[in-house]
């Protein structure tokens, strides 16, 4: 299981697997190759499907800068190993093809390649890959999930750690300060700003929540705009919700830095339990990869922080993924705007109920964390093609 410093990726939206996973191969593919006059993109299944709406032309020409592109559009066609597939290719003075290169982005701005050592091969860190057998570790030891962390990232993990919380504070309060509308075509107004102004009038709870939804639209709307850098969280579309559970709590809990980095380590481990035994690719899976990982994350990191035991960490974490399950993605045009900006503002909601509820609880449940990573990753293989990111049904067909 590989290191939550690959999780926590810093980049510009709107997507980690359509826009930083082509923008990575392009860079790499056009530095393996600078004999090449220009090259040829051929983009397949969802990425071709929905590329114009995430920029994923755009990443792809200015990864392979200063070479010419020509983009080959395939949205009826699946390559084997993922749906997010790419084919690029290499082309001499004369027009020959030099090399070519099947390249799939896997969600979270990761890239699969069965050809290309580099691209497969995982640099392992945790020996155990299971929450179960994890929280067994945690007993038997009488420590934490984020000092598991630790004890197999050490200590550099942290200054890494710092610069994500960095630009998750920095992404909350710029898109606080935003306004305008959204490029894309839909003339949607931003709503950060208005939602945060709106609840100074509010009582005291409402207010938090308010406040809560005000943070998650901030960041969501920033990486929407594509105008300042976010963090994959696990993946830029759902880059909104962690950073507003975690901004909530260092300002209105007054949390120190310190224990919002232990926070982060532990969300950061639920992620790629989940990366590992699961998908975090909507393309694959659908939003619940994507959100309801958040969700899981954001929950579990909530729960640390005020103070619960590793089972109710892992119980909060299972509630935020467990009610996201068969949640699709279908967003309109493209776009991650409808309905995913609204989305980081629910599961972000969601993740403060499933800590309250795990905190009230000892911990004991009935459906494992890692029975539900395995249960979305099952529904996610039996969502029909159209309610994963391909714009072509559910909400993104009716709008």
């Amino acid at each position: 299981m590989e290191s939550i410093r690959r999780l926590y990726k810093v980049g510009l939206g709107p997507s980690s697997s359509h826009t930083m996973g082509p923008l990575r191969a392009a860079q790499e593919f056009s530095a393996r190759h600078p004999e090449a006059s220009r090259l040829r993109v051929s983009l397949y299944g969802s990425l071709a499907a929905t590329g114009k709406g995430h920029m994923t032309d755009k990443a792809i020409e200015r990864g392979a800068s200063p070479l010419p592109v020509e983009l080959v559009w395939k949205p009826e066609t699946v390559l084997p190993l993922h749906p997010n597939g790419m084919t690029f290719e290499s082309f001499d003075a004369h027009g020959c093809v030099t090399d070519t290169w099947e390249v799939y982005s896997i969600g979270g701005g990761f890239l699969k390649s069965a050809s290309d050592a580099q691209s497969t091969a995982v640099h392992s860190i945790y020996p155990l890959n299971k929450m179960d057998v994890i929280l067994g570790w945690c007993k038997e030891q009488g420590k934490s999930l984020w000092e598991y962390v630790l004890e197999h990232e050490g200590e550099g993990v942290f200054d890494h750690l710092r610069e994500v919380w960095s630009v998750m504070k920095e992404a909350v309060e710029r898109g606080l300060e935003a306004e305008g509308v959204l490029p894309g075509g839909l003339g949607l107004q931003r709503k950060a700003l208005n939602y945060y102004q709106r609840t100074k009038g509010l009582r005291a709870g409402l207010q938090s929540r308010g406040c809560l939804f005000a943070y998650a639209l901030a960041v969501a709307e920033e990486n929407a705009a594509s105008t300042g850098l976010v963090v994959t969280a696990p993946t830029c579309g759902a880059a909104g919700v962690l950073p507003a559970v975690l901004y909530y709590c260092y300002k209105h809990q007054t949390f120190t830095e310190k224990r919002i980095l232990y926070a982060l380590a532990t969300a950061g481990l639920i992620g790629v339990v989940v990366k590992k035994n699961g998908s975090i690719s909507g393309a694959e899976v659908g939003c619940q990869g994507e959100i309801g990982v958040a969700c899981a994350m954001a929950a579990g990191a909530a729960t640390q922080l005020f103070g619960g035991s590793p089972a109710q960490i892992e119980y909060a974490a299972e509630m935020g993924l467990e009610h996201h399950l068969g949640l699709t993605c279908d967003p309109v045009n493209g776009l991650v705007q409808i309905p995913c900006v609204e989305r980081n503002a629910f599961a972000a909601a969601r993740a403060m109920d499933a800590n309250l509820y795990a905190s009230l609880s000892d911990g004991v449940h009935r459906v494992s964390f890692d029975k539900v990573v395995k249960t979305m990753l099952a529904t996610g293989r039996d969502l029909p093609s159209l309610y994963r990111e391909t714009s072509t049904g559910g909400l993104a067909k009716t709008y």
